[in-house]
């Protein structure tokens, strides 16, 4: 029943790449058609900063601005309440004072702007055939892909990338508006006050009718409205500006393999299982490409597939549990030389495997490369117990035991010492599964699985292995002693005789390991290096380049330079490329290779050839972590300078910026905001008094700079089925030259020019702001190379950047250090009181099972040894494949404390068990050694044969578990070879002392009553 309910199980689990990450943080997303950086914070993020202000649980609160748009995120602490927090978030949002007219309400969600809600990406674009503009076909993806995709189970959600929709443009002539003494101003009040509007009821006879009054324009009927009358003659709308419905300027620009585009970007729903997920998806834009797009000239192609990597991740990990499987199967048949024997024993892995299944789909868990890893170590360590029974069972049906009564006995004689070391080892990972931060979430998956794993192969060694032994385990007859058994447990008891060599042994293996790994242990990091097999590019356009600019001068020399590799000219050939071009002066290229294995040969193409030399540009080239978020990887170092002079925090930025491509050659080193990326900008400061003097307020001139910019809101029309802005703007492109003579119609001066109301110049200004926890902030962030450590990086930063900064910035600036430096120094704290509290766990379980502190000592002195194997594994590791102490790693000691300390576990028992019949300590000793070092050497060996394809595999991701996989090789194989001499060399010292001092004080007493 458990392996067809936990096949149900399997089957029914969602499988994703990592476990579901609960969070805690909200954010709010903000946008303001046109609206510098500087109008955006002082109108929209700041108001929003103030009401958040004191949000139970809040930690910070950080704001990012570009023109137009902003993003708020705030984070709060581990186990806040984030529906309540939701809830509040809204209710204040209520508090806001007015927001602009023509900035869309903001929108708050749940959780941050992470890539990792992502579940793929689509690219919409032309058939070579088909007319027009890409964009012009949004309205289409909206109307008819979009809800067919958002109706998928597991689907959270479709974002289209591109530009907005259509709006209603109205474009004035100032030289005709002029002439015919129109004021712009007037222009946008007479156009925006025509609306509808509603004036109640009124009772007419026996009937009520709703009066309205039709007044909004439709845009056929718009170029009628009456601006003025000149002569007796009416000047409308039509006679001073043109009304059509265009595409508005592009916000932003996409091409993906060469060809333009805009983008799909498909949102996980929390807990859905990923591949199931894609392959609907995939399937429903293959159907809706045949029957929608293709027809309209259209097609649909998709760039990112998370489901790649999940399945290489999966398929990699599946075959290390595999491979574990079989050499753990063979080791023991090696031992055993009887398949019934091995058969039986090997049962307990499909048993306890598909036992974990049914655990996880019941908790609500996925199949993911954590949980996945978590059973593999299990395949070596469940048949632990089923080991020794049957080994007992084996070794009594040799001594002439009949079947029924060896298997009971058998069971019996090794159950507590097997109970005993099946909750330490169960134990020793609670504190990992209650974790309650991130790290403690991702990583409680693994916990879990070889707790439960564990725990059920218990009960198939007590139950059903005694229940079919007594059929399936045969007799081969007695045997003489043990044959080698016997003559390592004689050598052991031969290597610890006398005191000095137990002396010796003692401080060899207990008080030498401590120092060993103290002095060995490597430098410590936060999560692995493991990145994606892409290549990216990060391009930094010349300062105050638009959108359409970089669209013409630099998106074709990247196309031109992509061609060959996407078309199969050049090596490496390309799976598919994009390039996004943003109006925040940056560009992003990104690009998958055929074979995964040549990213590394493409990036390197991307740095030297492809991204090189295109004028008056900045590009930093990577592959994408595997691990990260918003401002880098999960190993990013950020600095964060604060201080009210703008000025100062970009030089001191700078200088950072500097230092640290020099101290960090291969590490990839951002600035945000960017502080080479000001914007030119045309500052209008208006003269007051010649406004008075024409008769105008300094809100006429702000609609007429609107008007010769990118144009002014109005208002929205809606006719009954979407809504479109309505703007009123120049005809003309503007220029420098357009703005300062544009001729303007006044109250009282008549005609004049701009330039004569205001004065124009030209200065440097943010293309970006950043704020964090209400201050203007500019954050360096550096990702170490792989090569380098995270703790040693942070020495460099703290030794050398920081002070630097300071001493550049003001005395009163603050210089903030956090990220994963933060992240690493809380994980340290949080894996060392875990690592403390397992080990308090282990010595008081073994305490109340022995009913003895000082056989829990016994036992535990066998674990700096195991330690001690670990830290040389991983130095092993470093010198063949560079590896330092990450939290995987960490877990990995936890893990292998409730491993190599059954060893000891069964030793001890065993030897207190057969000194209970009546033999001395050296007796006790030889028949525990002479019994159990077989079970002993085979279930450490099965753990390490289990754990080796794991430490050895070089296939893509496997750094994720590799450190954690050498940690438990190198532990076992080391603590097991030591084991048999320190648990002797232990009881035979300690237990002769005592016994020593009750002789003593027995024969002072004979002394003084003959006396």
């Amino acid at each position: 029943m458990v392996c067809v309910f936990g096949l149900i199980s399997l089957l029914d689990l969602p499988l994703q790449l990592f476990p579901d990450i609960e969070r805690p943080q909200m954010s709010i997303q903000t946008s303001w058609r046109s609206a510098s950086p500087q109008e955006i914070e002082s109108e929209i993020v700041e108001p929003i900063e103030t009401v958040m202000q004191g949000l139970p649980g809040l930690e910070e609160i950080s704001s990012n601005i570009s023109a137009g748009n902003s993003w708020l995120n705030m984070t709060f602490a581990v186990g806040s309440d984030m529906d309540a927090t939701l809830v509040e978030v809204l209710s204040r949002m209520n508090r806001l004072p007015p927001l602009p007219r023509d900035a869309n309400p903001p929108v708050v969600r749940s959780g941050g702007f992470s890539a990792g809600d992502t579940l793929t990406y689509f690219f919409v674009q032309k058939l070579a055939q088909t007319p027009g503009n890409v964009d012009d076909y949004r309205k289409l993806i909206e109307d008819r892909i979009v809800p067919r995709l958002t109706a998928i189970d597991g689907v959270a959600g479709v974002e289209v990338y591109g530009n907005d929709t259509d709006e209603l443009a109205i474009s004035v002539d100032p030289q005709r508006a002029a002439a015919l003494g129109i004021q712009l101003p007037e222009i946008a009040a007479l156009a925006a006050r025509a609306t509808d509007v509603s004036g109640g009821s009124v009772e007419v006879g026996r009937r009520e009718y709703v009066m309205r009054f039709a007044g909004r324009y439709s845009p056929e009927a718009l170029g009628g409205l009456i601006l003025a009358w000149r002569d007796g003659r009416p000047v409308r709308l039509a006679d001073v500006a043109s009304i059509d419905l265009r595409p508005p300027p592009d916000g932003a620009v996409a091409y993906q393999n060469g060809n333009r585009a805009f983008g799909l970007r498909v949102l996980r729903a929390n807990g859905a299982n990923v591949l199931a997920t894609l392959e609907n998806v995939v399937a429903t834009v293959d159907e809706l490409r045949e029957s929608e797009l293709r027809p309209q000239g259209l097609d649909i192609a998709q760039s990112f597939d998370s489901g790649i990597f999940i399945r290489r991740a999966i398929g990699l990990l599946s075959g290390s549990l595999v491979a574990g499987l079989v050499l753990a199967v063979a080791c023991l048949w090696w031992f055993l030389r009887d398949v019934r024997a091995t058969g039986l024993i090997a049962c307990a892995i499909p048993i306890s495997i598909l036992a974990t299944f049914i655990v996880l789909k019941l908790s609500g868990r996925s199949l993911n490369v954590i949980s996945l890893a978590g059973l593999a170590f299990a395949v070596g360590m469940v048949m632990d117990a089923a080991v020794v029974v049957a080994e007992n069972i084996v070794r009594l049906r040799e001594s002439g035991m009949p079947a029924l009564q060896a298997a009971l006995q058998g069971t019996r004689q090794v159950g507590g010492a097997l109970l005993a070391s099946t909750l330490t080892t169960v134990a020793v990972f609670l504190p990992v599964i209650f974790m309650e931060d991130v790290e403690g979430q991702l990583f409680s998956d693994l916990a879990l699985t070889i707790a439960i794993a564990v725990g059920m192969s218990l009960l198939v060694a007590i139950t059903v292995l005694p229940a079919a032994a007594g059929r399936w385990l045969g007799s081969r007859g007695s045997r003489e002693g043990d044959g080698p058994w016997v003559r390592v447990s004689r050598r052991a008891l031969a290597a610890t005789a006398s005191r000095p060599r137990q002396l010796a042994w003692i401080a060899g293996l207990v008080a030498a390991p401590i120092l060993l790994t103290v002095a060995l242990m490597p430098r410590i990091d936060y999560l692995p290096p493991v990145q994606r097999a892409a290549a990216d590019a990060n391009i930094d356009l010349p300062p105050g380049m638009s959108i359409q600019r970089a669209d013409r001068e630099i998106a074709p020399i990247l196309l031109e330079r992509m061609r060959p590799y996407m078309d199969g000219d050049k090596q490496p050939k390309l799976r598919n490329w994009y390039l996004n071009i943003w109006g925040s002066g940056s560009a992003a290229l990104g690009a998958r290779t055929e074979d995964p294995g040549r990213t590394d040969d493409f990036l390197r193409i991307l740095r030297e050839e492809i991204t090189a030399d295109l004028p008056d540009t900045m590009s930093s080239v990577y592959r994408g972590p595997l691990f990260g978020g918003f401002g880098g990887s999960a190993r990013a170092i950020a600095i964060h300078l604060q201080h009210p002079d703008a000025d100062a925090l970009i030089e001191a930025a700078e200088l950072g910026r500097q230092r640290l491509t020099e101290r960090f050659p291969e590490g990839t080193v951002r600035t945000w905001p960017n502080v080479a990326a000001a914007t030119p900008e045309l500052r209008i400061a208006p003269d007051d008094r010649r406004l008075a003097e024409v008769g105008w307020r300094r809100s006429d001139l702000a609609t007429v700079v609107r008007t010769l910019g990118d144009g002014h809101w109005l208002g929205e029309q809606f006719d009954g089925d979407s809504r479109m802005p309505i703007i009123l703007r120049g005809a003309d492109e503007p220029s420098l030259t357009g703005l300062r003579g544009a001729p303007l119609a006044t109250p009282y001066g008549g005609i004049t020019q701009l330039a004569d109301l205001a004065r124009i110049d030209t200065v440097l200004a943010p293309s970006q702001l950043r704020r964090l926890d209400g201050r203007r902030t500019v954050s360096l962030t550096i990702d170490p190379p792989a090569s380098m450590s995270l703790q040693e990086a942070l020495e460099v930063v703290d030794r050398e950047i920081v002070p630097a900064l300071r001493g550049e910035l003001p005395s009163d600036a603050e210089v903030r250090v956090s990220g994963s430096a933060d992240r690493l120094d809380e994980v340290v704290r949080t894996m060392g009181g875990n690592f403390a509290m397992a080990l308090l766990v282990l010595f008081m379980l073994m305490a109340a099972m022995f009913r003895s502190l000082r056989d829990s000592a016994y036992v535990m002195a066998t674990l700096p040894m195991a330690l001690l194997g670990g830290v040389l594994g991983l130095q092993v590791l470093n010198l063949v494949s560079g590896q330092s102490l990450d939290l995987l790693s960490m877990i990995g000691f936890i893990m292998l404390l409730g491993m190599v300390i059954n060893n000891a576990i069964l030793l001890v028992a065993q030897t207190r068990e057969a000194q209970a019949e009546g033999l001395d300590l050296d007796g006790a000793l030889h028949e525990a050694l002479s019994r159990r070092l077989r079970p002993i050497l085979i279930a450490a060996l099965t753990g390490v044969m289990g754990a080796l394809p794991m430490a050895v595999n070089p296939g893509p991701g496997a750094e994720i578990y590799r450190g954690m996989a050498v940690v438990t090789v190198g532990g076992i194989a080391l603590s097991l070879v030591f084991t048999v001499l320190l648990i002797p060399a232990l009881l035979r010292l300690l237990e002769a002392r005592r016994a020593r001092v009750p002789a003593a004080a027995m024969s002072a007493a004979d002394a003084v009553g003959s006396a």
